[in-house]
């Protein structure tokens, strides 16, 4: 009689041929070819089904490239609120585009609105979408700026990522713990003042 595998033994690693769709069984055959041209011991058991893992892997990591850039669910501004409002310490994990090593860290991010303001919610969506792909930190600075800009029509906003890269951590220069910090802005950030408002409300060095 054949074994019954229990629900609770049936997890997003099960490598079940039937379980596996197109794309992913062309990414696990391509990496099956890595781990043969790495000329690594592929009857290791730990081994044993990593090809698809890292499929399934890499298809999760870069499930931002298959969805449409996030609704920005906005509110009519009715109290006429044209204070800054700030979302900071949104975490967030990325690949580098250049090496395919893990970038991390926390966005921050504050807006000063105009006619509307958007739900708190949809800035962290906007920055998770951006970092779900192979990316530059610089880029998605840019591109969370951009949409909200390009969909709230705010007086200003302004966008810091601050990030520590595995590629330069764990390889080259083999630096721990150094800290990237990029920056994009918008509308009245240009002034110096509201510039600097924002800056200091962010979390010290040592916060990451």
């Amino acid at each position: 009689m054949a074994a019954i595998r229990r629900l609770s033994e049936l997890n997003d690693d099960d490598d079940e041929p039937s379980r596996v769709d197109d794309k992913t069984r062309r990414v696990g055959k391509a990496f099956h070819a890595v781990l043969e041209a790495l000329e690594l011991d592929l009857s290791d058991p730990n081994l044993s089904g990593t090809d698809l893992r890292v499929a399934r892997m890499y298809r999760e990591l870069f499930v931002g490239l298959e969805r449409d850039e996030p609704v920005l669910r906005t509110f009519p501004n009715r109290e006429g609120y044209s204070e800054m409002i700030t979302v900071l310490d949104i975490p967030f994990y990325s690949l580098c585009a250049h090496h395919f090593l893990p970038f991390f860290g926390a966005a921050h991010v504050g807006y000063i609105p105009d006619d509307r303001i958007v739900g708190l919610s949809k800035i962290a969506r906007a920055v998770e979408h951006y970092a779900r792909r192979p990316q530059i930190q610089e880029r998605m600075t840019e591109q969370v700026l951009g949409l909200l800009r390009d969909r709230l029509h705010p007086r200003g906003v302004m966008v810091v990522l601050q990030a520590r890269h595995l590629c330069i951590e764990m390889r080259g220069v083999s630096k721990p713990g150094v800290l990237t910090t990029t920056s994009a802005i918008y509308g009245v950030f240009d002034e110096d003042r509201v510039r600097q408002e924002f800056l200091g409300l962010l979390p010290p060095r040592d916060h990451m």
